[in-house]
Formats: C-alpha cells, sequence, structure tokens
C-alpha cells in the first residue's frame, strides 16, 4: 500500500517537501514506515520522530492501514 506522508517545519526544509509517498507492505507499522522513509534517503530525519496517525499520536507498534493520515512532527519549542 501507498501512504502519503505528511511533513512538517524543520523536517519539511530538510526534505525539500512538505510530503512523501511512501510504500509499505501489509501489516508495516508505524517503525516499518519510518525506518522506509530514512532508508530511502532520508536519513536526516532522526532515527524515532514523533508520528501521527489519523491525528492522534501513535506508537511505533501501531499497525498502518490503507487511508491513514501519517505525519511526522518535529520537536518545537515555545515559552
Amino acid at each position: 500500500m501507498t501512504l502519503t506522508v505528511l511533513l512538517f517545519a524543520s523536517y519539511a526544509d530538510a526534505l525539500g517537501r512538505r510530503e512523501l509517498d511512501v510504500q509499505v507492505g501489509p501489516g508495516a507499522t508505524v517503525g516499518d514506515l519510518v525506518a522506509r522513509i530514512r532508508a530511502g534517503g532520508h536519513d536526516r530525519l532522526p532515527p524515532r520522530p514523533l508520528v501521527a496517525v489519523n491525528q492522534e499520536y501513535a506508537a511505533y507498534d501501531r499497525v498502518l492501514a490503507t487511508g491513514d493520515e501519517v505525519a511526522l512532527i518535529p520537536p518545537v519549542a515555545g515559552g
């Protein structure tokens, strides 16, 4: 299945785009997806960025499904 991964702020800047289409197999997890992105030449991402699936933070063992909205959330600072 192909998932569109949304990138924000510093991640979008580092990869030069706001979204990526990533091919993963059935039963792929969030961790599998992040590993696939990093292995695809996007190793500027940290090994374990914060991930949201369908607008909720997701654990790395969450299984992904067709149609899931995935976003990589960079660290933020505020004050």
